[in-house]
């Protein structure tokens, strides 16, 4: 099928499991013979990304050279192709997959506007039909329209300030960037043809709307997490908003775990027939021996990695650790993220007196989350609300035992790993000092869960992801078909 996917991470761009869930399920549909147009917020750049060769139309092949490396650029469409084919770029590994960065500003966009309302009509529509209809499935999508809305449409400016009267600066506003990509995505893809439409999570869910609205495509809302996952009770209404709205305009929704489609059901109102579970799956790619030494000889090592927020649960993590020390003295802890609680952690750290066995290695990406992962001698996930965990799979992967949160998704497909609810720090230390203090425990959770991942692929996922594609496809056929009348 031809899949339009809509995505606000991918590698190197990432912050958390999104991309990483992006790029596997992604990879693995493109390997099955999906014909897939991805697009970003931002442009996939080699300067940043040294895995992405970079195609632009009618521009000799460049070489970006990184880390030895040389990607040769080449041209993929002439100027007569659709705004979305002119910009996009492969990357390794994707033999069918086009990727498209829509960038913050809206400049770039002018070489391919449509021109002035008089130009010639574009699918029996004029120019300045086609600009009030796009106008109005992005209003219908919650996106509020402004003048940068209007420009990356294809407006002309002189028009737009009759549209408007003033124009608006958003500067960093996340909600305003949600917009923007709205805009920019139904713009570059209007004129792509494909067969549905894949958003991943509230920000690109306008967008996904508008183009629904704009081409009669279905729409699938993919729930990587939610607004009460993020934030508990203390929600932003507005993002709460677009969440219920996405999941309403969508046939289909694809939930990550069992949890994550009873929160759907129970806070969002969407109707358990229309919710599939898809879980993530792993990259299995085996393991290197750890090495023999690491942060000390003598030193045991407990792993977190992951943002440090408050849906993570890092300060029951740092509590832990002090009760761990108290019986067990000879162990480091080590903090992988980044994220607005750092600085508490490292507050809390120093309270208890553990701020010397307590390592925060900061965010960390490739090749480094790798190495910390085989230095460690257990992760824990004491997650508050965990709509899945990848984490847990990629350390499994790399021959580490695993302490998880029973308020996560990923406790519903592994049974070798240790379960513990978020909030009991005592339960939680004594499930480390278990794994540290008896090989035979840790061994029998890296052997048995390793089965376990190895049955956890993208491939599988991306199969179970196909079968709800054809029922959305399936669905906005039979729609069509209720409202034809017969000769």
């Amino acid at each position: 099928m031809r899949v339009l996917m809509l995505g606000w991470e991918f590698p190197p761009f990432i912050s958390g499991g999104l991309g990483t869930a992006c790029h596997g399920l992604t990879r693995a549909l493109d390997a099955m013979g999906h014909e897939i147009l991805f697009v970003l917020p931002k442009p996939v750049e080699g300067d940043t990304a040294s895995h992405v060769r970079v195609l632009a139309p009618g521009v000799a092949p460049t070489s970006l050279e990184r880390n030895g490396a040389d990607h040769q650029g080449a041209p993929i469409a002439d100027a007569g192709a659709s705004p979305a084919a002119v910009l996009a770029s492969r990357v390794e590994g994707f033999a069918r997959t086009r990727f498209v960065g829509v960038p913050a500003g809206t400049g770039y966009m002018s070489p391919y506007g449509a021109g002035s309302p008089g130009a010639a009509p574009v699918d029996g529509l004029t120019v300045e039909e086609r600009w009030l209809r796009e106008i109005e499935a992005l209003r219908l999508s919650g996106v509020e329209i402004t003048a940068e809305i209007l420009a990356a449409v294809g407006v002309d400016p002189t028009l737009a300030g009759a549209w408007l009267g003033r124009r608006e600066d958003y500067g960093g506003d996340m909600l305003a960037d949600v917009q923007r990509y709205a805009a920019m995505a139904l713009a570059l893809c209007r004129r792509e043809r494909f067969d549905v439409i894949h958003a991943h999570d509230w920000m690109t869910y306008p967008a996904g709307m508008a183009l629904a609205r704009a081409t009669g495509r279905p729409l699938v809302a993919h729930i990587h997490s939610t607004e009460f996952d993020r934030s508990g009770e203390h929600v932003d209404q507005r993002v709460y908003d677009i969440e219920r709205r996405g999941m309403h305009a969508a046939v289909r929704v694809i939930a990550v775990s069992h949890l994550t489609r009873k929160i759907c059901i129970h806070r969002y109102g969407v109707a358990p027939d229309k919710i599939r579970v898809v879980y993530n799956g792993v990259a299995w790619e085996g393991y290197e021996p750890r090495p023999e030494q690491a942060i000390g000889p003598k030193d045991k090592i407990v792993l977190f990695l992951g943002r440090i927020t408050m849906q993570k649960g890092p300060e029951y993590f740092v509590a832990a650790a002090k009760r761990v020390l108290e019986k067990v003295p000879n162990v480091k802890f080590v903090v992988a993220g980044s994220g607005d609680m750092a600085r508490s952690m490292i507050e809390q750290a120093a309270a208890l007196g553990i701020g010397h066995r307590v390592l925060f290695a900061g965010f960390l990406r490739g090749e480094a989350v790798r190495r910390v992962y085989r230095m460690a001698d257990c992760y824990v996930m004491p997650s508050v609300s965990e709509p899945f965990g990848i984490a847990p799979l990629e350390a499994i992967s790399n021959d580490v035992p695993v302490i998880i949160s029973k308020q996560s998704g990923v406790a519903e497909v592994l049974t070798h790993a240790l379960k513990v609810d978020f909030w009991d720090i005592d339960e939680m230390a004594n499930k480390i000092i278990a794994v540290l203090r008896h090989p035979p425990l840790s061994r029998t959770l890296r052997e048995h869960g390793a089965m376990e991942v190895r049955g956890l692929t993208w491939e599988g996922a991306a199969a179970k992801v196909t079968e709800v594609y054809h029922e959305a496809a399936a669905c906005v056929e039979r729609r069509f078909s209720a409202h034809v009348l017969p000769r």
